[in-house]
């Protein structure tokens, strides 16, 4: 295996890629720790371990890499460039105009692509204005004024456009996706954290005589969640697909058998960010003075709050919809079946055309249902270990659930970095790259990391 990874800097133009990549990345961490001017973030760290059982604030503090804890300049991080990227393709969808720009190929995708860095332009604009507004109500600022407000607009908005930067140099220079990796430094930077809270609470005796048991069983379960999601994955259901014999010039071409892959989870983590984010909002909302004092709102936003019922019910019905819209977009069975009926291809047993399509949308009904229930799944288990499910405030049967376990219902205070949706970014984005890198290598005559990869066949070896 060392071996096999020597071989990336054996290669010029890979070595440059790995180089370069770790060089944006090292950038994008040093941002992390410079603080916008004006914070007061003694406080402002007070108040977020106050909040910390919140898990769609842990949501976005992971996936800015901390720097939200520290309203660093990078404290948007890149979601209004996912803000951005997901509008675009509900347009795409239900607005005719912007559907046939993108099918224009190459040219069509590059305009779209700059109309999402104006609009991520605009998102980081309007949520600095809320972030300003937010921290001088909650008295975290210096020199509170209107300066302050055009400082941190400025500021935070160059930050997160400088963030989309980098994660397009690296997806075009670099090696792997770089939004995704932008993410997944984040999340890793933030391990060693988790792991000494861990050990602290390990010294202290947290959870009394059960300490050691309790750490024992979540290091077991965090490898269990690893296997797991490197398991789903991989999953996948593959079509057979039979091409049809034709006659071109004097040879007989085609007969032969392949498949048609078809990923479990095609909409990786991403479901889960876009319902987190929607359910976000209504706490940006629920600490202002009219919400405290309104007899109809007031309620609401506590059943809204993560952990409860009706919360976590949300959540799972937004996974289940995103799930389901993400493999709309990636996959459209009646264009599939117009290639197969082009290229002579046939599934065996099912006829062409419409047959086609609608076998294969079954397929993808069934898999993609089993799929959202596997991110459901991982995304309960931070949810479980920081704050707890509150059965005990389920209407009418509530109180049936109160003699549960405190730690059923009121969380562990794991840290949120052992959480499964921590593990499923890391494990997705550490796959996809190691794949791009192992096709690097295999292109160029070396042996990949799996076993299965080896050289290309008819080449001479070395």
């Amino acid at each position: 295996m060392l071996e096999k990874f020597l071989n990336i800097f054996r290669i010029p133009d890979l070595r440059k890629r790995v180089f370069f990549t770790a060089g944006i990345l090292a950038v994008y961490r040093l941002g992390a720790w410079i603080p916008t001017p004006g914070v007061d973030t003694a406080k402002l760290q007070i108040l977020f371990n106050s909040s910390q059982n919140s898990s769609a604030l842990g949501l976005m503090d992971l996936f800015s890499g901390g720097t939200l804890r520290r309203m660093a300049i990078f404290a948007l991080g890149i979601m209004p460039y996912i803000t951005a990227s997901i509008i675009f393709q509900l347009l795409t969808v239900v607005y005719e105009p912007l559907a046939r720009i993108q099918k224009e190929g190459e040219l069509g995708q590059r305009k779209i692509t700059q109309w999402t860095r104006y609009l991520t332009v605009i998102l980081g604009v309007l949520q600095s204005i809320g972030i300003a507004a937010i921290l001088t109500r909650q008295g975290l600022v210096l020199n509170p004024g209107i300066g302050f407000y055009l400082l941190t607009v400025l500021t935070l908005t160059a930050g997160t456009t400088f963030i989309m930067w980098l994660g397009e140099q690296i997806t075009d220079r670099g090696i792997g996706n770089g939004m995704s990796l932008l993410i997944f430094a984040g999340i890793v930077a933030g391990l060693p954290g988790g792991v000494g809270d861990m050990l602290e609470k390990v010294k202290t005796n947290a959870w009394g005589s059960m300490t050691i048991i309790v750490t024992l069983l979540l290091l077991a379960g965090m490898v269990a969640v690893v296997a797991f999601i490197v398991f789903v994955e991989r999953s996948e259901r593959r079509v057979p697909i039979q091409s049809a014999r034709r006659i071109v010039g004097r040879r007989l071409m085609g007969g032969q058998s392949s498949h048609l892959p078809l990923r479990v989870n095609s909409g990786g983590v991403m479901p889960i960010i876009f319902a987190s984010s929607i359910l976000s909002a209504p706490m940006l909302f629920g600490g202002s003075s009219f919400v405290q004092n309104s007899r109809f709102l007031e309620p609401i936003m506590q059943a809204l709050q993560p952990g409860w019922p009706w919360y976590e019910l949300l959540d799972m019905l937004g996974i289940v919809f995103f799930a389901f819209f993400y493999v709309s977009i990636i996959m459209k069975p009646d264009d599939i079946a117009d290639n197969f009926r082009k290229s002579g291809s046939f599934i065996p047993g099912i006829r062409p055309g419409k047959r086609t399509s609608d076998y294969i949308n079954d397929i993808l009904t069934r898999i993609t249902l089993v799929g959202a229930l596997y991110l459901i799944l991982v995304q309960l288990i931070p949810t479980f270990l920081i704050s707890g499910l509150r059965f005990d405030k389920l209407w009418l049967v509530g109180k049936y659930f109160e003699n549960l376990p405190n730690f059923m219902i009121h969380g562990m205070g794991v840290s949120f970095y052992f959480g499964g949706t921590s593990l499923l970014i890391v494990v997705g984005v550490a796959m996809d790259t190691i794949n791009q890198i192992e096709s690097q290598l295999v292109m160029r005559h070396y042996d990949g990391f799996s076993p299965r990869s080896g050289r290309i066949r008819g080449r001479k070896t070395w």
